[in-house]
């Protein structure tokens, strides 16, 4: 039987050298206990990063994961988000999709950055809402195999998107909000019979308004109706624009254009001091002030092109996809801007949805 040797410290106190041993094996265990606890800790972290919108790895990797870029912030575009978020719920769950939503300001440089940051966490993949944005989604991932589903762009073969509108590009496909001019038209010219002059104000530099302003020359040249143009590079043009080509026609028709979208407000003041009525291209700009449109659902717009991108995601060669489309407008009349223009509701418009300003509520 072994004892313990017993020995004198200075002050006169005195250590057991089996109890000392103890001690140190009782220390290390502690330490080791915690050193295992902080390395499940900071894997843990890591883990819940990569879940919240981090590269899909981790926990992360039961979730597909999403990054959305929005042009801009207006209700078209909104809409069209809240499409996408639906569809890829009903597809994935909630619990299925993790999705990174990023707003570019109506900015193509800020675009360009969320794209680059998008491709770098190397995510499943990239929606994008207008041309602007996609655009800079399809530049950041060509690099990339990340697949680019775009949104509501209304050329996507003019703005080089797609090879036609029947197959998509390489990595890349989507929707388009291209607008039914010729029944956008048969609604002006119900509501004003007369109309001589429809004035149209659109961003120079947008290749959608580009597209939508030749087709709508054919409609109108067609029936006789001249087509006022008013470009403008950016939203400081716009108050003086609007004012300009108010004075010049009998209404103005707005087209998908984000810059015009977003400053809606100053072409709508200009037009009523000038008493000409302005017509949207959907229903959140006719609740906002616009007199009538035949309206895009960008809900449901979203919808399609989020099964789009699940269809890419399981497989499907984007290449072999027609571009999306909602086949057929939706007549919306704001019957608080009938009233003030002294118009009347056409017969042929009588079962037409009907808002009033600033309401989704149809009106009695």
């Amino acid at each position: 039987m072994n004892r313990g040797r017993i020995f004198l410290l200075p002050g006169g106190h005195h250590h057991n050298i089996m109890e000392e041993n103890t001690m140190k094996k009782t220390r290390i265990a502690k330490l080791l206990s915690a050193a295992m606890a902080l390395t499940m800790a900071l894997t843990g972290c890591s883990g819940n990063n990569a879940s919240e919108g981090g590269n899909a790895s981790g926990n992360a990797g039961d979730k597909v994961q999403v990054g959305v870029i929005q042009f801009a912030a207006h209700p078209s575009l909104d809409n069209c988000y809240e499409g996408i978020r639906q569809g890829l719920v009903a597809a994935y769950g909630e619990d299925g999709v993790s999705i990174d939503l990023q707003n570019g300001a109506g900015d193509s440089a800020t675009c360009d950055s969320i794209a680059s940051n998008f491709v770098s966490k190397d995510y499943d993949v990239i929606y994008a809402i207008a041309t602007p944005a996609a655009l800079s989604a399809y530049s950041a991932a060509s690099k990339s195999d990340i697949p680019v589903i775009f949104c509501a762009v209304s050329d996507p073969v003019a703005a080089g998107l797609t090879e036609s509108l029947d197959a998509g590009s390489e990595n890349c496909n989507g929707t388009s909000d291209i607008l039914d001019l010729d029944a956008q038209v048969d609604l002006i010219q119900a509501i004003q019979p007369e109309v001589k002059k429809i004035g149209v104000l659109y961003t120079t530099t947008e290749a959608n308004s580009l597209s939508q302003l030749k087709t709508l020359k054919e409609v109108c040249s067609a029936r006789g109706i001249e087509v006022v143009e008013q470009g403008v590079s950016g939203a400081a043009d716009i108050p003086q624009a609007a004012t300009t080509l108010a004075s010049q026609v009998d209404c103005i028709n707005n087209f998908t254009d984000n810059n015009v979208v977003n400053n809606l407000s100053i072409v709508l003041e200009k037009a009523n001091a000038a008493g000409v009525p302005v017509y949207g291209s959907e229903i959140e700009q006719v609740k906002n002030g616009c007199i009538a449109s035949i309206s895009i659902d960008y809900v449901a717009l979203g919808k399609v092109t989020a099964e789009m991108g699940v269809k890419v995601l399981n497989g499907t060669d984007p290449k072999t996809m027609a571009v999306g489309t909602i086949s057929d407008g939706t007549p919306v009349i704001n019957t608080d801007v009938m009233t003030k223009f002294g118009f009347e509701i056409p017969a042929d418009f009588e079962n037409a949805e009907k808002v009033t300003t600033n309401s989704g509520e149809e009106a009695a």
